[in-house]
């Protein structure tokens, strides 16, 4: 039965026996920190910055585009008829609110709700103070140091979600990690699905690029774990795109709403390039982005209350001299501030921000840009980070360095987001009163009973003094993380997975793929 291409074949990497911090980070990297925390719940404050007066002023402009301009929802009647029957105003396919309807509708979606995973271990709770980081999201391209820049293969696919699922500092094996354009269009939803949940035990994504493979992305799910608590459970998430300004599609919407029937989440995403599918101004692109958002939030209610959804948001912006996409720029990461105050007052999980950049190179520009959207993030309120590692080019190429590189900061936000501990043994009273004045804490016992755990300790950072790493090679820190993404994958262990469940799996994927011919576009 060839239903998949065959399994990657990596070299083993030769590794010298190592002594001191190295070793002991060898040591932890396979005890049981390995696999990090199923996600992070948050011990810091959100970042709230506007004023309750102009919050209230973005609304009633996002209300007045709702109610004066109104959106289109193209090639769906299923659709229309649910704001027909709502109290909307339809307009052929234009669809008009009164102010309050949708806000109304959205009453029924949960604030929190929990994604399960195949290992309940690795189940993530999206909401409240909680904080999942998933992996970049559609790149047609792949590149490493190596190889350089080609288009990605299911081979590539199966190795970006080896390396999520080997990361302790993500917790959610994503959906399209890259486009496996050696599998024809029509099918290739069935291979990145069976390959998420064949090599990782984590959350996932299924597809949304028809209605068909929406059903069938859900149907693998129950296959895993069962129709009836499917039915009752989160199990796949599907991440919907508005076609802005201000159109819904039927590709989009009729997707949206297989998830949302099925009781799975939608991820509501508009795309706003500033100057492009928005406005230039970040208050009027935030508007916009609110009234598209709460639209596609509240078709989902319609077509099941209750069913999860998340509130999601791409802001971002461009170059007005030449009209190519900017990412990881100062403007959207603020906008982020203030999405995130909008989607708390609607009480809806958010997706917001992710590691943006336009750098074609794993390099001082990407981590840049990617610091400043991700730190929006995390002070934003975000839930679900998707685009935590990997993207790079405008998200047109994924990266095996800088899938690590950003693995390993979401590493850093994780300590960031933990806060300040405030106990007797964080106080150190104790250690005060052995060292005293003038003395060093180096040895002494509170160090000693800390030193493991007391610091976040960087796979990919050198911190040796500059003559131990000139003799060293002067190694930068992409070609260590290109070292480092083939010990991943040279070391990775899959998963178990029921042979049942991987059987009935396989039998799906070839019905399915025996039932029509091949599409290449």
């Amino acid at each position: 039965m060839n239903v998949v291409a065959p399994e990657t074949q990596v070299e083993p990497v030769k590794r010298r026996e190592r002594g001191g911090r190295n070793a002991r980070r060898e040591q932890r990297s396979h005890g049981p920190e390995a696999h990090g925390r199923p996600y992070i719940v948050r011990n810091i404050p959100t970042y709230d910055m506007l004023s309750e007066e102009n919050l209230v002023r973005i609304e009633e402009t996002a209300d007045r585009i709702l109610a004066e301009i109104g959106i289109e929802f193209r090639d769906d009647p299923v659709a229309l008829d649910h704001w027909r029957r709502a109290g909307a105003k339809v307009e052929g396919v234009l669809v008009k609110f009164e102010p309050g309807l949708l806000r109304e509708l959205l009453r029924t979606a949960p604030a929190t709700f929990t994604q399960h995973a195949r290992n309940p271990e690795r189940s993530v709770e999206i909401g409240g103070k909680s904080v999942v980081f998933s992996p970049a999201y559609g790149s047609p391209f792949v590149m490493d140091l190596d190889k350089g820049r080609r288009y990605g293969t299911i081979e590539d696919f199966r190795n970006f979600v080896k390396l999520a699922q080997s990361s302790p500092w993500l917790h959610h094996s994503g959906g399209t990690i890259c486009e496996p354009v050696d599998v024809p269009v029509n099918k290739r939803h069935l291979d990145m699905v069976y390959s998420h949940i064949r090599y990782s035990d984590r959350a996932f994504m299924g597809s949304v690029t028809s209605e068909a493979r929406a059903e069938d992305s859900i149907d693998m799910a129950r296959i895993v774990f069962g129709d009836e608590f499917a039915d009752k459970n989160c199990v796949i998430l599907g991440n919907v795109n508005v076609n802005s300004p201000l159109v819904w599609d039927a590709t989009m919407t009729t997707a949206l709403r297989a998830y949302a029937r099925a009781n799975q989440a939608a991820v509501v995403v508009p795309f706003i390039l500033g100057g492009a599918m928005g406005p230039v101004t970040n208050a009027g692109a935030i508007a916009q982005s609110l009234a598209e958002t709460m639209a596609g939030c509240a078709l989902t209610q319609l077509e099941r209350p209750g069913a999860p959804v998340i509130f999601g948001n791409f802001l971002s912006s461009m170059s007005l001299r030449s009209g190519s996409p900017t990412f990881g720029t100062p403007e959207p990461a603020i906008g982020s501030m203030v999405i995130g105050q909008l989607a708390r007052r609607l009480n809806l999980p958010l997706r917001c921000s992710g590691n943006f950049t336009t750098s074609k190179l794993p390099d001082a520009h990407a981590m840049n840009e990617g610091t400043m959207s991700m730190l929006a993030a995390v002070h934003c309120g975000a839930n679900f980070i998707l685009h935590s590692a990997g993207f790079l080019d405008g998200l047109l190429s994924m990266s095996y360095e800088k899938f690590v590189m950003d693995a390993d900061f979401c590493g850093a936000l994780h300590t960031y987001l933990d806060g300040v501990k405030i106990d007797d043994n964080q106080l150190a009273l104790d250690a005060f009163r052995e060292v005293g004045p003038g003395n060093h804490f180096f040895g002494c016992a509170h160090t000693m009973a800390n030193y493991e755990t007391a610091f976040w300790d960087s796979a990919i950072a050198d911190n040796e003094p500059y003559e131990k790493w000139e003799a060293a090679g002067s190694v930068d820190a992409a070609a260590r993380a290109n070292k480092r993404w083939k010990t991943m994958l040279a070391e990775y262990q899959a998963p178990p997975l029921d042979p049942g469940i991987d059987e009935a799996l396989q039998e799906f994927m070839t019905r399915k793929k025996a039932s029509m011919e091949d599409a290449w576009y």
